[in-house]
């Protein structure tokens, strides 16, 4: 494994770099649109139900399926990766932003409209703070899951540390598998470790404020 990187280092860190973008662009546009759809689900419950068993269905189907169905539509490359990547990560974020919320006693809003709280401010000072732990659970999870999926979509092109895993099969090259499957874990490890810091410190300062 070090004789590989010491030799190819740079297409190692291409490959890290690579793997890094397509994971963080996926939950990027994963937070921003299943962020706001989970508050919706939870202010509308009829809208609820049919939304989360769509999504939950599409945690159901394996992600090289979803790769493989996006190959006809959008090609080969990063754009059929992040698409289905990002399928990937609505269910989790949504879920647990939907539930953060629904699990907000009525009393406290009530509360704060007897202190004359406008809905926008309530939203933003009292629900999201009180939702914040359950929102940032389900990112965790959410990006655990793209990072480990993300090597699947090498198949089909997008690049990342699933190529070295690839490149290791084919060879075969028990160092070169090895340098692309330890990578992967340590770097779902480590966003998963940044991620409970942030929540931590982020759930604190929300709270003073």
């Amino acid at each position: 494994m070090l004789e590989y990187l010491s030799k190819n280092h740079d297409v190692y860190l291409n490959a890290v770099m690579t793997h890094i973008g397509i994971s963080l662009a996926v939950m990027l546009i994963g937070i921003l649109i299943a962020v706001p759809l989970g508050v919706l689900c939870a202010k509308f419950l009829k809208l609820s139900q049919p939304v989360q068993g769509l999504f939950n269905i599409l945690r159901l189907i394996p992600s090289l399926a979803i790769l493989i169905v996006m190959m006809p539509v959008l090609g080969t490359g990063l754009a059929p990766a992040i698409f289905a990547l990002t399928l990937l990560a609505f269910p989790a974020i949504l879920i647990n932003t939907s539930i953060g919320f629904t699990g907000i006693s009525p009393s406290v809003i009530e509360a704060a409209k007897g202190m004359g709280m406008s809905p926008r401010r309530i939203l933003f000072t009292v629900e999201f703070p009180l939702a914040f732990p359950m929102i940032i659970t389900g990112i965790r999870t959410a990006a655990v899951e793209v990072i480990a999926s993300a090597t699947l979509a090498a198949y089909i092109g997008s690049g990342g540390l699933g190529e070295l895993i690839i490149i290791g099969l084919r060879l075969p090259s028990t160092a070169i598998l090895l340098v692309g499957g330890v990578s992967v874990a340590i770097l779902s490890i480590a966003v998963d470790v940044i991620l409970s810091i942030t929540q931590k410190r982020l759930t604190k300062y929300l709270w003073l404020n």
